[in-house]
Parts: structure tokens; C-alpha cells; sequence
């Protein structure tokens, strides 16, 4: 029970359906029911969203789900003041929505650069935002961002992806540094190359693009949902208490490299 106790809303976590290919968000959302904690599951995809939530409750969790577009202000004011008035308080924000684009940057765009940037970058500092008012009231909590490998270094494509990624990294740390006083902790979380259902069509269907990516993974696998929702965990629980403004890498040793 490392989070007893403790009320999360997680962004992006529809897809936690067992027997499907789950996401970052619904690996999470599942764990930190099966930890104790009281979870506010969000997404735009509403009827997988309600899906996954019924599941976990029926295995004993005590979870809801919230319709959330992150690159919405008072969709997010919202959500929050539901999450609230739902379990009393928030503790954990886990900001994981997000989208793909690969393209270069002659291919990329205006268009691809702002729904890159409004979901990835604008929706983390706007789940912060809203979230740290109702941590400070309860004396803390753990924000977690979730960025990639591609927030630190580069590839032959997802300009857009990159920029928006490399964003979350930086505003983690400002905000790291801004509240620690509050005992109110910010990482990043840098997921590698991983099958979840965001990158299935390029690994299912594009030829050799799973090969490209196994070559850049020491550990000879790609990732699952759960390798990165455990660390996801590790930072929401009090274990990681002295942890803020911190890049977890999650990559099966790519970046290592």
C-alpha cells in the first residue's frame, strides 16, 4: 500500500483496459489503485476511460474517470474542483497525455507545432498550475511529468515532438525549484522506445521500424506501460521524498549510449 492514503489524477489514462495494449497513464492508473490510492483517471477518450475505471473498481479500487482535454483551462479547473469535492484533496498529478508527430522541420507544420506544444507542454503547466494550489493546502504532493528520451536527445524526425518533449523537461525543474519549500516535489519521467497503443501503428505497421528501435536498446527489448509506470509510482509514493527536479530515465539503456 505505498499510497495509501493519497488522491491521484492522471492524465491520458484511458487506456488501461485488461487484455489490450495499455498506455503509460492506464498502467499507472491501475497501479496506484492496486497501492491505495484514490485515482482520478482522465482522457478524452471517454468510453475506453470509463471502461478501464469500471475494471479497476471492480477489482477493489475506489477510482473514477473525468473527460479531460488538457489543452483546456477551465476543462482543467474543473476536473480539479471535481477530483476535490469528489475525494477532499489532491496529492499526486501524474501528466502523461500526449500525441506523436514525426516529422522533420521542413514537414512540420504550424499546425503539427502548436498541438504538439498545447498538449505536451501547455497541458503539463496547466495541470501544475491548478494542481499546486490544492497540494499546498494539504501540505505537499508529487507532480509527475511525463516527457521521453526525445526530450533529451535528438532523431531523424518528430521535430515538434522533441521541442514540446525537451519543454517538459525544463518547466519540471523550474517548478522543482520554485515550490520545494511547499514539499511539493516535480520530476520528469523520460520513457524509451515502448509498444504502448501511441506507438503500435509504427511498430505494427511500418516496416523496420521496430528493428530501428530494437538496435538502440542495450537491454534487447522495447519497453511496456508498466516498465514506466512503475517508476511513475516509485515518484508518486513517499520513497521519493527527497526526490524533486530529477530526470527518471526509463529507456532499457538507449540514452546510455
Amino acid at each position: 500500500m505505498r499510497l495509501e492514503g493519497k488522491v491521484a489524477l492522471i492524465t491520458g489514462a484511458a487506456a488501461g483496459v485488461d487484455g489490450d495494449l495499455m498506455g503509460f497513464g492506464g498502467a499507472s492508473a491501475r497501479l496506484f489503485a492496486q497501492e491505495g490510492a484514490k485515482v482520478v483517471l482522465t482522457d478524452i477518450k471517454e468510453e475506453m476511460g470509463q471502461k478501464t475505471a469500471a475494471q479497476i473498481n471492480e477489482l477493489g479500487g475506489d477510482v473514477i474517470f473525468l473527460p479531460l482535454d488538457v489543452t483546456n483551462e477551465q476543462g482543467w479547473i474543473d476536473v480539479i474542483a471535481a477530483a476535490v469535492s469528489k475525494y477532499g484533496k489532491l496529492d499526486v498529478l501524474v501528466n502523461n497525455a500526449g500525441t506523436g508527430a514525426r516529422t522533420t522541420v521542413e514537414e512540420t507544420t504550424v499546425e503539427t507545432w502548436d498541438g504538439q506544444m498545447d498538449v505536451h507542454a501547455k497541458g503539463t503547466f496547466l495541470g501544475t498550475k491548478y494542481a499546486i494550489p490544492e497540494m499546498r493546502k494539504v501540505g505537499g504532493g508529487s507532480i509527475i511529468n511525463v516527457s521521453s528520451i526525445y526530450g533529451l536527445i535528438g532523431s531523424p524526425t518528430s521535430t515538434a515532438y522533441h521541442a514540446a518533449k525537451g519543454a517538459i523537461r525544463l518547466f519540471s525543474k523550474s517548478a522543482a525549484v520554485q515550490y520545494a519549500k511547499e514539499n511539493i516535489r516535480v520530476n520528469s519521467v523520460h520513457p524509451g522506445y515502448a509498444h504502448t497503443p501511441l506507438t503500435d501503428p509504427g511498430y505494427s505497421h511500418e516496416v523496420g521500424r521496430a528493428e530501428w528501435c530494437l538496435e538502440r536498446i542495450p537491454i534487447g527489448r522495447l519497453g511496456n506501460a508498466y516498465d514506466i509506470a512503475y517508476g511513475i509510482l516509485y515518484l508518486a509514493s513517499d520513497e521519493s521524498s527527497f526526490v524533486t527536479g530529477a530526470e527518471l530515465v526509463i529507456d532499457g539503456g538507449t540514452t546510455a549510449q
